[in-house]
C-alpha cells in the first residue's frame, strides 16, 4: 500500500519512440480534428439555419453532431500534446478526466441513435401518430432523458474507480482506457470490474439491443410496402446502420484491446484498433448523414450557393 501513494500520473505507453516522425503524425492528426470540427459544426449551423429541418429526426441529428464534437475533445487535445511529450505521462486528474468524457459521451450517442431509431420507427410504422408522439418537446425531453441515463449510468461505474490505489501506471494506449486503469489497481477490485460490465450492458447492449428491435419492425413494414416507399426508407435507414455498424466493429477493438492478449499484432496495429471508433465515428456520422439525406443535402448547398 505504500507504493500506491506514489502513483500520480500515468505513462501512455503506446505512443513509444516515434522521433521526427511526430511532426508528420501531428500535422495528420490536427488536420484531421479540423476536419472533424469543421464538419459537424457546418452541419449543426445548416439545421440551425433552416426552419425546414427543425424536426424531430433533424434536432436529434444536431445532438449527435455536436456530441461528435465533444467526444473528439476528450481525445484530441491529449493526443496531440502527448505527439511532443519525452515521457507521455498524464496525471491522474486529466486521465480520469479523459475517461469520464469519453465514456460518457459514447453511451450519450448510443442513447441518441436509440432515440432516431426510435423516431424512425413512429414515422414509418405509425405515421398518422407520429406529430403526436415525437413533437419537438418531447425531443427536447428525450435529449434531457439521454444525458441524464448516460451521466448517471456512468457514474455507477466511476464511483468505484475514484477510490482505486494504484500499484502501477502504465496504461500500454494512447488514452486512458478504464479497463487498463482498473488492471492497475493494487488489489483486484471485483465491484469496480462488475461496474464496469454493468456499464457495457446499460450503455451498449440494451441500446443496441432497442435499436435492433425498433429495425426489424420497419423491416417488416418494408416488405409489405411499394418500391417507391422502401426506397424512401432505405434512404433515411441508410446512415443510421452505417452508423451502428462502425460502433459494433469499434466496440468490438475495442473490447478486445482491452481485455484480451493482442501481443500478436504489431504495436502500430493495436493502437489504430484502440482509437478506430475515437477516429472515424465523428466524421462517419456528419458524411452519411449529410450525402444520404436529400433535406440536409439541398439546405447544406442552398446555404453555402444561394447569394439570393
Amino acid at each position: 500500500m505504500e507504493n500506491s501513494t506514489e502513483v500520480v500520473s500515468f505513462v501512455l505507453s503506446a505512443y513509444g519512440n516515434i522521433g521526427n516522425l511526430k511532426y508528420l503524425y501531428f500535422s495528420i492528426i490536427l488536420l484531421w480534428y479540423i476536419s472533424i470540427c469543421a464538419t459537424n459544426t457546418i452541419l449543426i449551423v445548416v439545421i440551425y439555419k433552416d426552419r425546414g429541418l427543425h424536426e424531430p429526426m433533424y434536432l436529434l441529428l444536431g445532438h449527435l453532431f455536436l456530441n461528435e464534437i465533444s467526444t473528439s475533445m476528450s481525445l484530441y487535445p491529449l493526443l496531440l500534446s502527448q505527439m511532443f511529450s519525452d515521457t507521455h505521462h498524464v496525471t491522474l486528474p486529466w486521465c480520469f478526466l479523459q475517461m469520464f468524457c469519453i465514456y460518457i459521451f459514447g453511451c450519450v450517442e448510443l442513447c441518441n441513435l436509440t432515440a432516431m431509431a426510435y423516431d424512425r420507427y413512429v414515422c414509418i410504422c405509425h405515421p398518422l401518430h407520429y406529430n403526436v408522439l415525437m413533437s419537438n418537446r418531447r425531443v427536447g425531453k428525450i435529449i434531457l432523458l439521454v444525458w441524464i441515463y448516460s451521466f448517471t449510468n456512468y457514474m455507477f461505474s466511476f464511483s468505484f474507480i475514484l477510490p482505486l490505489k494504484f500499484c502501477g501506471n502504465v496504461i500500454d494506449k494512447v488514452f486512458c482506457d478504464q479497463q487498463l486503469v482498473i488492471k492497475l489497481a493494487c488489489s483486484v477490485s471485483l465491484l469496480a470490474n462488475i461496474s464496469d460490465l454493468l456499464f457495457a450492458f446499460m450503455s451498449l447492449i440494451i441500446p443496441l439491443s432497442l435499436i435492433s428491435v425498433s429495425y426489424i419492425k420497419i423491416l417488416w413494414v418494408c416488405l409489405i410496402v411499394s418500391n417507391e416507399s422502401k426506397k424512401k426508407v432505405l434512404t433515411t435507414c441508410t446512415p443510421q446502420i452505417v452508423s451502428l455498424a462502425n460502433i459494433f466493429v469499434g466496440a468490438t477493438f475495442h473490447f478486445i484491446g482491452s481485455r484480451l492478449d493482442v501481443d500478436f499484432l504489431s504495436d502500430e496495429v493495436q493502437v489504430i484498433l484502440s482509437i478506430y471508433l475515437l477516429i472515424l465515428q465523428p466524421m462517419i456520422n456528419p458524411f452519411m448523414y449529410g450525402l444520404y439525406l436529400p433535406k440536409i443535402r439541398h439546405s447544406y448547398k442552398r446555404l453555402l450557393f444561394d447569394r439570393k
